[in-house]
C-alpha cells in the first residue's frame, strides 16, 4: 500500500515530536513544508528530502498542492481556523493541532463548511493516546467500574514560575493564543473529561494570571501578560457525573503532569502522565478489605496516534478518534469557561 504523502504546516519545536511519530509508522511519506520562517523550512525541507518547489511560505499553496494527499498542521492558534477553512474548501484530509481555533467565533463557520463538504479530520488530542488514559476509558466503558460519580483531572507545568525568567513570547500574546494555559493545556483536561465520561452540561471557572508581566526579549521591556496561566473550573457532565479541573504553568516541580483520578461506585482509578503504561485501581475485595492495586495496560490499550490517523485516510473510524466535531465541542467549552469566568455564573451548555 502506497505511504500517503504528507504537507507539514508548521515547523517549531512540536512539530518535531510530530514528524518523529510520523517517521514510526509505513503509512507516510512527506510531500511538502510550509512555514513563515525560512531557515526553519530550509532545515526542515533538507532534513526531509523537500525538493525547493515543495517548500511553500503560503500555506494555501501546500494544500491545494495535487501531491498533497494529507496536510498535517502544527502552528500557533490564530492560524489554525484559516488553516481548517482551507483544507476543508479543497477537499484536503488534515490533522490539525489544538485548540480547534483562536475562539469559538471561528469554529462556527467551520462547522458549516465541514456540514456541506465533510472531509477525513483528525485534531491532535494527543493524551487519547496515553496507555493509561485510553485503559481507563475502558474500564469506565465497560461497566467494571460500577457508577461513576465524580473525578478530577489536573495538567501542570512548571516552567512559567517567576524564578525561571521565562520572557515573552507567542503563548503569552492573547491575539495569536486566544487564551493561555486554559487552551493550551485546559484543551487537553476537556478533551480527556469528554473522552472519559461524554458531554460537559455547565461550567463555571475562576482564571487567573500570576505572572502579570515577562520581558519582550526582542524590545527589552516589559510586556503584559493578557492571558492566564491558572484556570480552575467545575464542571457536570452527561448523567450528573461531576468533575473538578485545573491547570497551571506556575506548578513549582511539574514537568508535564497530566493525571485523572475517577471515583465510582466500585472504587477509584488513578491515571498519570508520569506513569504512562501502569494504573492505580484502588477497590474493595470480597473480604471487604481495600486493596490497591496497580495495574500493567493491556496491548490493546496501546494504541498510537498516527496509526489512527493513517486508518481515518483509509476511509475508516477507529474508536475514541478524535475528529472534525470533537475540536469543535472542545472550542464550545472554552468559551463557556471563559464567559463563566468573565461573568461569574454557572454557563449551561
Amino acid at each position: 500500500m502506497n505511504p500517503f504523502r504528507i504537507g507539514l504546516i508548521g515547523l517549531g519545536g512540536m512539530a518535531q515530536a510530530h514528524i518523529r511519530w510520523m517517521l514510526e509508522e509505513d503509512s507516510f511519506q512527506f510531500a511538502a513544508v510550509s512555514d513563515v520562517h525560512g531557515e526553519a523550512m530550509a532545515q526542515a525541507g533538507d532534513r526531509l528530502g523537500i525538493p525547493e518547489s515543495k517548500r511553500y511560505a503560503d500555506f494555501q499553496a501546500l494544500i491545494e498542492d495535487p501531491d498533497v494527499d494529507a496536510v498535517v498542521s502544527v502552528t500557533p492558534n490564530n492560524v489554525h481556523a484559516n488553516i481548517i477553512s482551507c483544507c476543508l474548501q479543497a477537499g484536503k484530509p488534515f490533522l490539525s493541532e489544538k485548540p480547534f481555533t483562536l475562539n469559538f467565533e471561528e469554529a462556527i463557520p467551520l462547522l458549516e463548511l465541514y456540514e456541506k463538504r465533510p472531509v477525513p479530520a483528525m485534531l491532535g488530542f494527543s493524551y487519547r493516546y496515553t496507555p493509561a488514559f485510553r485503559y481507563a476509558r475502558q474500564l469506565v466503558k465497560s461497566g467494571r467500574l460500577g457508577t461513576v460519580r465524580h473525578f478530577s483531572i489536573q495538567y501542570l507545568q512548571g516552567f512559567g514560575v517567576p524564578s525561571r525568567q521565562v520572557p515573552y513570547m507567542w503563548r503569552y500574546n492573547k491575539a495569536i493564543t486566544g487564551t493561555g494555559a486554559l487552551g493550551d493545556l485546559g484543551s487537553h483536561m476537556i478533551d480527556m473529561a469528554r473522552f472519559l465520561f461524554g458531554e460537559f452540561e455547565e461550567v463555571s471557572a475562576q482564571l487567573q494570571t500570576i505572572v502579570p508581566e515577562r520581558r519582550d526579549p526582542v524590545t527589552g521591556a516589559m510586556a503584559a501578560i493578557e492571558v492566564d496561566d491558572f484556570a480552575s473550573f467545575q464542571a457536570r457532565m452527561t448523567d450528573d457525573i461531576m468533575g473538578v479541573f485545573q491547570t497551571s504553568r506556575n506548578a513549582f516541580g511539574s514537568g508535564n503532569q497530566h493525571e485523572v483520578s475517577i471515583y465510582s461506585d466500585l472504587g477509584a482509578v488513578h491515571a498519570t502522565t508520569l506513569d504512562p503504561d501502569r494504573l492505580v485501581w484502588i477497590r474493595e475485595e470480597e473480604a471487604g478489605q481495600i486493596s490497591r492495586v496497580t495495574l500493567e495496560v493491556p496491548q490493546e490499550s496501546k494504541v498510537k496516534q498516527y496509526a489512527d490517523f493513517a486508518a481515518v485516510l483509509r476511509g475508516t473510524s477507529p474508536d475514541g478518534v478524535p475528529g472534525f466535531m470533537d475540536g469543535y465541542r472542545n472550542q464550545e467549552v472554552l468559551d463557556a469557561i471563559v464567559r463563566a469566568n468573565e461573568t461569574k455564573t454557572v454557563i449551561r451548555l
